[in-house]
């Protein structure tokens, strides 16, 4: 049986996100690495120089401080496209006291 999948992503090319959000954007890219790096090692996988889906071995088992700017663009990219989301269904984010 073949299967088509046609993604349908939130239109967000209108929305901008204001400079006001980027440390939220930042955190909600680092929590993004995070939730799949505890999936990850819930799966058994464990650090690895390369990526070896046999020995569930992966580079980027790191906290997300050391991960390389293209890994963190990626968690960056689907945060930023979440917020944006957001925005576009006509949400608002209001800003509040940030915790430390």
């Amino acid at each position: 049986m073949i299967m088509t999948y046609d993604p349908r992503p939130i239109d967000t090319s209108a929305i901008s996100l204001p400079e006001s959000l980027t440390a939220l954007l930042e955190k909600l890219a680092e929590n993004a690495h995070d939730v799949w790096a505890a999936t990850r090692l819930a799966q058994g996988w464990v650090y690895g120089p390369e990526r070896d889906d046999v020995h569930k071995q992966h580079p980027c088992l790191v906290r997300y401080e050391q991960l390389p700017e293209s890994e963190k663009l990626y968690d960056r990219k689907i945060a930023a496209e979440t917020l944006k989301a957001i925005l576009a269904l006509g949400y608002r984010i209001l800003e509040c006291d940030r915790p430390s």
